[in-house]
């Protein structure tokens, strides 16, 4: 059971890792192009829709498998590798999740809020496109880590 979670979780970080790579490597550059008022806007609209999407379902399952990886492997002291699983498990709820809802979506909350007034959009586009992308690569970067070290886990410790 433990072999199928791991793996599971290995899969969804890889997937999540993807879709902030692609943000962060040409989705965001490409908004920014565009100006300031037709880059809120197209960004406004992806969260919207993501909210209505199948990237929820990956969003949340993603965080509830490691979740659960990680109080497994607080209570099995016999587990081998426990203290890397719980690692692995921490990095990914905090690096991904506890970094999205802290940073990211107060941030795409603040842009949703912006007045439609060209001067007010270009001001706070600005900022938000380099701060949302900048916590998008450390969100990214921790589901790719843990995306690694889950593999790891499984080669070293399962097998």
């Amino acid at each position: 059971m433990i072999t199928l979670l791991i793996c599971l979780a290995a899969i969804s970080a890889g997937l999540m890792a993807g879709v902030y790579f692609a943000f962060s490597g040409f989705i965001m550059r490409s908004f920014d192009q565009l100006g300031a008022t037709q880059a809120t806007n197209a960004m406004n609209a992806i969260n919207e829709v993501i909210l209505r999407s199948w990237f929820m379902a990956l969003f949340f399952g993603s965080t509830l498998l490691f979740a659960i990886l990680t109080v497994f492997a607080l209570f099995s002291a016999e587990l081998p590798g426990r203290w890397l699983l719980l690692s692995i498990g921490l990095i990914y709820v905090i690096g991904m999740f506890v970094c999205t809802a802290m940073f990211n979506v107060p941030l795409n909350n603040r842009l949703a809020d912006v007045p439609d007034d060209e001067n007010a959009m270009s001001r706070n586009w600005a900022l938000y496109y380099r701060t949302w992308t900048g916590w998008n690569h450390f969100r990214g970067v921790c589901s790719l880590v843990t995306m690694i070290l889950s593999i790891y886990y499984l080669v070293y410790h399962i097998s």
